[in-house]
């Protein structure tokens, strides 16, 4: 049973910084692309940022040069590194891990950047 349990949310002051991580669980790490979404109230999911298997990273224009991807194969783990947070970053953060047609979600993790 494939699971993604995500953690490191958590309140935090505009231009503070948070690290979010997502252990994964069930499957061969090392092949899956992994990513991190976010869903703000009343908005569409949408794309953070994405890593894949080789280390290649990809990122949305609004998080560019703030947030940072990485992995960690041997620990099935999955990081993002938020900084210079913004009020505009508050959302639930999903992590996802993409191979083929499997496709996984995990049950995501709140960040809110408020003063």
């Amino acid at each position: 049973q494939v699971q993604l349990v995500e953690s490191g949310g958590g309140l935090v002051q505009p231009g503070g910084s948070l690290r979010l991580s997502c252990a994964a669980s069930g499957l061969t790490f090392s092949n899956y692309g992994m990513g991190w979404y976010r869903q703000a109230p009343g908005k569409q999911r949408e794309l953070v940022a994405t890593i894949r298997s080789s280390g290649t990273t990809n990122y949305a224009d609004s998080v560019k040069g703030r947030f940072t991807i990485s992995r960690d194969n041997a620990k099935m783990t999955v990081y993002l590194q938020t900084n210079s947070l913004k009020p505009e970053d508050t959302a639930v953060y999903y992590c996802n891990a993409r191979y083929l047609w499997h496709d996984y979600w995990g049950q995501g993790t709140q960040v809110t950047v408020s003063s």
